[in-house]
């Protein structure tokens, strides 16, 4: 199977919700899969904030959260990005924790690459 990796630098609920929508879909095929946090996109990594904002399509981020969490789909949360927003890695969903970049740069050697 390909490994694949989404990147997510915006805190946009429809460009959160599609980039954990195929994230689901690529694990749920049995893809390796790892997600990484950037920029404002680190705002997703906080557990509780409300993913129910339905997109133009009727879904959104919960529909999808819960699956990557659930089964422990690995997501890197920039630490620099997390720091200067105040953001701590025990608020975080438990998938989720701080990473950097030359890791960022090591899976994407390694993967297919998703941008949102």
């Amino acid at each position: 199977m390909a490994n694949f990796l989404f990147v997510l630098r915006s805190n946009d609920n429809e460009k959160a919700t599609r980039c954990f929508q195929f994230a689901k879909i690529a694990h749920l095929k049995g893809h390796n899969v790892n997600l990484f946090l950037i920029d404002n996109g680190v705002d997703w990594a906080v557990k509780g904030r409300d993913g129910s904002v339905k997109t133009i399509t009727g879904d959104c981020v919960d529909d999808y959260m819960g699956y990557l969490v659930d089964h422990q789909v690995p997501v890197g949360v920039c630490t620099p990005c997390a720091k200067n927003r105040k953001l701590d890695e025990a608020g975080f969903n438990t998938n989720m924790a701080l990473d950097g970049g030359p890791h960022l740069i090591d899976m994407a050697a390694e993967s297919k690459i998703f941008n949102f």
